[in-house]
């Protein structure tokens, strides 16, 4: 029997970025996974704080070079990859010039977020997704972590779901206590449009924030996930009303078991 492939997509992975409940998660979680005897890819950003001499990053050639248009702009796709060695596991970063090689991760040193997050989450979702293509790898669950993956899902689902590759891959969505007030560029809703996915598939981003990006990422899921003790209450109570599965918060004990048996339970079906 085949083993059952799994692909991370992680806001934050330590010891890559500083050590937060999400970043906990995002590097010991493929870890165990795959010591479950399950296979295993995981992608994060590169943001520019990382440092890629001391982590080792080194560019993919043979998956860099495709350019992604956003908002009419060509952006060139760059991939880097590293290796946890205490984990046996790799880490693929996307990385762009013009996005990620600012030394702040999501905000700027004044407590701001960028202006333009909703255009790096973009170009991250649909970076991730076509080097997968581009590793002719097929997996059975994404599991996107964090609000900057949340655009994933509806690719997946809209963009990418007639590519034999992902025709039965199954969306798993992580929710945390990141929360923040700014609201997205008003632009966001039009330009994340893309090839099989249609104004009205995005019309939730009318009013672009933390709230409707997370309700966009939990209408296209099949499986939620508690990350964090606490999360936004509107978020939490769509969350439920949609009636997918959802996995409340484990701890750093439980969480590696209680996940794994979602994803055999998603595949199986």
């Amino acid at each position: 029997m085949e083993k059952t492939k799994v692909l991370f997509v992680s806001q934050e992975i330590t010891p890559y970025l500083p050590e937060t409940e999400m970043s906990e998660i995002g590097r010991h979680l493929p870890q165990g996974i795959q010591e479950k005897g399950k296979e295993i890819r995981t992608f994060m950003p590169r943001y520019g704080c990382i440092n890629e001499r001391r982590n080792q990053l080194h560019e993919v050639i043979r998956l860099s070079g495709m350019n992604l248009i956003i908002d009419d702009t060509d952006h060139p796709l760059i991939i880097k990859v590293a290796s946890i060695q205490a984990a046996r596991m790799q880490v693929y970063f996307i990385d762009n010039e013009d996005y990620f090689h600012r030394k702040e991760i999501l905000i700027d040193g004044n407590g701001n977020a960028f202006e333009d997050n909703d255009e790096r989450a973009i170009f991250f979702a649909r970076g991730v997704l076509e080097t997968v293509k581009k590793l002719r790898w097929a997996p059975d669950v994404v599991h996107c972590q964090g609000w900057f993956t949340g655009l994933v899902p509806l690719y997946m689902k809209k963009a990418f779901n007639e590519d034999p590759l992902f025709t039965d891959t199954k969306v798993v969505f992580s929710m945390y206590d990141d929360e923040f007030p700014t609201h997205f560029s008003s632009q966001f809703r039009e330009k994340s449009i893309i090839e099989g996915v249609s104004l009205e598939d995005v019309s939730i981003l009318e009013d672009a924030n933390y709230v409707a990006l997370h309700k966009l990422a939990i209408d296209q899921s099949d499986a939620l996930i508690m990350g964090s003790p606490q999360i936004n209450e509107e978020v939490m109570a769509y969350a439920i009303a949609s009636g997918k599965p959802l996995v409340e918060y484990k701890n750093k004990d439980e969480y590696v078991s209680a996940y794994s048996e979602l994803y055999d339970e998603l595949v199986a079906q």
